[in-house]
């Protein structure tokens, strides 16, 4: 019974995570159009504290799932990042 509780967990896991990655979609959709719709401190801040956790998946627990779904919400922190960043150069490079 136990172990039918633990794959569940890491099915619902393992889903909470690409549902968490698609969360990010309508605020990279907005940027990629050229709407402001991300604040860049806070990316910032939610970047570097998931490459901290990151690490952490990798280098102390050591578990591939855990790794994965982290890596996967850094990798959405940074294209967010990345896009707001883009517009906020396009914006400097507009007004004079």
């Amino acid at each position: 019974m136990e172990k039918y509780f633990i794959y569940t967990i890491t099915f619902l896991y393992s889903i909470g995570g690409l549902i968490t990655f698609a969360g990010f979609f309508p605020t990279m959709k907005d940027l990629w159009k050229g709407k402001p719709s991300a604040n860049i401190n806070t990316y910032i801040i939610w970047g570097a504290t998931t490459f901290i956790t990151s690490l952490y998946a990798i280098f102390v627990v050591k578990d591939l799932l855990f790794s994965l779904v982290i890596n996967l919400q850094l990798v959405a922190c940074v294209i967010v990042l990345i896009l707001r960043l883009r517009l906020k150069v396009k914006k400097s490079k507009k007004t004079p």
